[in-house]
């Protein structure tokens, strides 16, 4: 989703009043020909308010919620629940977890601790946040809120993204905070949205050996579907290629 451009500058006079244009673009790192673009169409993209933020040292989530459409960010939101959590953890973090787990090979040493967690988002942080959070109306509720058609947004979500719009609308419809959703889609940080530090870590040695082997077989099942998939459009390519002679 854009932003109306006018209530960009608004807030841009409010945070920066002394910048330049090319000040404000020389700080955050945004080229003075796309800001240009988006003020001339008057749309700006979200993720142009996030960057300006940090550069200014204002909390992302916070610079949103002065915008209309993200009014709601700033009120209090419940923390993310255990299955968000662990829906935030790549699947080789997961595997490299239950592989240290002592469980795993009783008559095994204990060996060294599991690396630290990569950092959210992963290949499939969005799909796994919506069905974490899906209590199997969740995709109705959010097209009926929205508009968008059921296959537009389960294409969004087979492809890990979702706009900033929907990610909040998603997380307002399943009743849980409304910045999860756009720290799955990586447009905020955990620090950010206001999640606890270790938050992730935590939840993910709360869960049972049993329960992690099973998470990271369904894990695994879902990525071997993908990795047939994608070699099978590549034999199908390679075929017309020869094909074409």
């Amino acid at each position: 989703m854009t932003l109306p451009a006018k209530a960009f500058q608004r807030w841009l006079q409010g945070v920066a009043p002394e910048a330049s244009t090319a000040d404000v673009c020389r700080i955050s790192g945004i080229k003075r020909t796309t800001l240009a673009q988006q003020l001339v169409r008057g749309k700006v993209s979200v993720s142009t308010v996030v960057s300006i933020s940090r550069a200014y040292g204002i909390n992302p989530v916070a610079a949103l919620a002065d915008f209309d459409a993200y009014r709601e960010l700033a009120d209090p939101q419940p923390g993310p629940t255990r299955c968000e959590l662990v829906s935030q953890i790549s699947t080789a973090d997961l595997l490299h977890t239950m592989l240290a787990r002592p469980g795993m090979d009783p008559g095994r040493k204990a060996g060294p601790e599991p690396p630290a967690l990569s950092p959210a988002p992963h290949p499939t942080s969005v799909k796994n946040w919506v069905d974490a959070i899906d209590d199997g109306e969740v995709r109705h509720r959010v097209s009926a809120a929205t508009g968008i058609a059921p296959q537009n947004y389960s294409a969004q979500l087979t492809a890990n993204r979702l706009t900033a719009e929907l990610a909040v609308a998603t997380a307002r419809a399943a009743g849980v905070g409304l910045a999860n959703g756009l720290v799955a889609t990586g447009l905020v940080t955990e620090e950010e949205a206001g999640w606890t530090p270790g938050a992730r870590r935590a939840a993910l040695d709360s869960l049972s050996d049993g329960d992690l082997a099973v998470l990271a077989g369904d894990r695994l099942q879902a990525l071997g579907k993908v990795l047939r998939r994608q070699e099978q459009d590549q034999a199908q390519t390679e075929k017309i290629w020869e094909n074409l002679g």
